[in-house]
């Protein structure tokens, strides 16, 4: 065998045992007459020693030819170190090395496999293989097990089924783009990848399977951000004969067992907050909760005195920061340069000083007086010492941008902490947003979404205010999970399909397979799908998702590892009868 042990094993009580050991080499340090190695591997480190005196030269020797990253084999005998290194599990022992054996070498790596590296980003992910050997990756995948295997073992012990639904599947619009996938065997037609099961377990549903599960690959061609990728991966559940409550009492379960055994926190509250709320408390549908800074709508004590700005304003809307006044003049423009920017895209910012005396001063003052600016603080819940900030303009946009400034300042404040977890349920959402560009509605969610049934006769009349059976999670300012009940008979089905624009014939086209699965006794389902990816890094501490991925895209989308995506060559594109015609920028 190559090893008897592994490198994080060896303690006290095994000094005196013959032990064989395999590796990498971490570093070496040569004192000329001894010679130490760290041995690495997934487990730990364990220090070797070589010693002229006890160690036969010729090893001695060889142990000086070692590098960094080489692979080797030893056998040898467990001592107690004299100088230990309480730093490490093993720091107490090391190993008198008997027998090395060199099992590869190893050219010197474009970056060390430090905890603290020299490499940068995209370094690293072009040698991924050994950005992996370093402990914030390699705990972090660890990490990522530990979360599917409790979920798995979560949704088993609930009788939900583990199925696999397939890969190569018909092109739906769900939002996103396709990717797509040539046929060789059928001429001119294409296969999509899955940009999640949704048909496909609505199906297993009127199959009879009553609980689903699947942690499986979704692919989607859209614009990258630090949380996305093109192919990502889902907690995939589907569950029969079920109202919205059924669903949301069991994946609040999940989440729970998932935040006890994983970060051996307890959640007992995941309260509950209509969409509507949530974007007028926060500016988004999906706030985080753990800190205030809740928005104070100022139109009725902000408007009518002689500040055109405000005036003219469909929304004039503030926060309150806690501790804000202490910010200089200096810092406070450094703000309003931070929601200038184009990623924000605020035309300016208006504040307030709430001053220990309970006197205010603000930018505008010579608008506003005293009496006003209190107004302002009441509105907004500021208190001595806070300063308030206060954006305005078209609504929605305003919200958006005062929405970025709450997240910001709560960064640098230090009120998102990673180990603090704040779940919310996000339900009532609108069934149907309208696209300015194509004129006409679509499905928020997806158009297997059921309307609320108190809502179905306004589908006709004002399909804009129909709101879905839809509920999003969110924890710590994260959307992690989103589900809805589902449409189960075929007349509702082409009812919400002919309202996102589908004639008969394109929704037969499209959706045939399942509205005629409809007509064979489908019974009322719904589901929900968790982000396994975006969970896993929440769950971390962390809201980047690319290092909880053993082998993540880059912005581009591009694996500069193995440089893909790349060409096919000529041969591959006549079997598959396709020519091309690139368009030159």
């Amino acid at each position: 065998m190559y090893r008897t042990h592994s490198n994080g094993e060896l303690r006290l009580k095994h000094v005196g045992e013959e032990v064989t050991l395999a590796g990498w080499v971490q570093k070496t340090r040569d004192k000329g007459f001894m010679i130490w190695v760290d041995l690495r591997d997934r487990y730990g480190i364990t220090q070797l020693i070589f010693d002229e005196e006890r160690t036969p030269k010729e090893m001695v020797e060889r142990a000086k030819t070692l590098g960094r990253e080489f692979v080797i084999q030893i056998k040898g005998e467990v001592i107690e170190r004299v100088s230990k290194n309480k730093n490490i599990p093993t720091g107490e022992v090391e190993i008198l090395v008997k027998e090395l054996t060199i099992l590869n070498k190893s050219v010197i790596p474009p970056f060390t496999i430090e905890d603290e590296t020299d490499g940068g980003d995209e370094l690293r992910m072009k040698y991924r293989y050994l950005d992996i050997r370093r402990n914030p990756v390699k705990n972090n995948l660890i990490f990522r097990h530990k979360v599917a295997m409790e979920t798995r073992k979560y949704l088993s012990d609930s009788g939900f089924i583990e199925v696999e639904t397939p890969y190569l599947i018909k092109s739906t619009p769900e939002g996103a783009r396709d990717f797509v996938v040539p046929s060789r065997m059928n001429e001119g037609q294409f296969y999509a990848l899955p940009q999640s099961p949704q048909t496909f377990k609505q199906l297993l549903m009127v199959g009879g399977m009553d609980k689903y599960f699947q942690i499986v690959k979704c692919f989607r061609d859209e614009d990258l951000r630090a949380d996305r990728q093109p192919e990502f991966t889902q907690i995939d559940c589907e569950m029969a004969f079920v109202e919205q409550e059924d669903i949301l009492n069991t994946f609040e379960g999940l989440t729970r067992h998932l935040l006890k055994e994983i970060n051996g926190v307890e959640v007992t509250k995941f309260p509950r907050m209509s969409y509507d709320e949530a974007i007028k408390k926060y500016g988004n549908d999906k706030p985080d909760i753990r800190f205030g800074m809740e928005f104070g709508e100022l139109n009725e004590v902000a408007q009518h005195k002689d500040f055109g700005v405000f005036n003219n304003a469909e929304l004039v809307v503030g926060i309150a920061v806690p501790g804000g006044n202490a910010y200089t003049r200096k810092e406070i423009d450094k703000l309003i340069e931070w929601v200038k920017r184009p990623q924000v895209g605020a035309l300016g910012m208006v504040y307030a000083r709430c001053n220990d005396d309970g006197t205010y001063k603000s930018s505008v003052d010579k608008f506003y007086t005293q009496d006003d600016l209190a107004k302002w603080a009441q509105v907004t819940g500021a208190k001595s010492g806070d300063l308030i900030c206060v954006l305005s303009g078209n609504a929605d946009k305003v919200r958006t941008q005062l929405s970025a400034l709450r997240m910001e300042l709560a960064e640098r404040l230090g009120l998102r902490k990673s180990n603090e977890f704040a779940p919310l349920w996000v339900v009532d959402f609108p069934l149907l947003e309208w696209d300015e560009e194509t004129e006409r509605y679509h499905a928020m969610h997806h158009p297997f979404t059921s309307p609320k049934p108190e809502d179905m006769t306004l589908l006709d009349t004002d399909p804009g205010k129909v709101r879905a059976n839809a509920y999003d999670l969110v924890l710590n300012g994260n959307e992690i999970g989103g589900g809805s009940i589902r449409i189960h008979d075929k007349a509702t089905q082409a009812l919400m399909l002919g309202h996102l624009g589908f004639t008969p014939e394109q929704a037969k086209e499209q959706f045939g397979f399942l509205m005629n699965a409809f007509e064979y006794g489908a019974p009322p389902h719904g589901g929900i799908a968790f982000g396994l990816d975006r969970l896993v890094a929440i769950l971390g501490g962390q809201e980047t998702i690319r290092d909880f991925i053993a082998f993540p895209k880059n912005n581009s989308g591009r694996d500069i590892m193995i440089d893909a995506p790349s060409k096919i060559d000529d041969q591959q594109l006549d079997e598959l009868n396709l020519k091309l015609d690139l368009k030159k920028t």
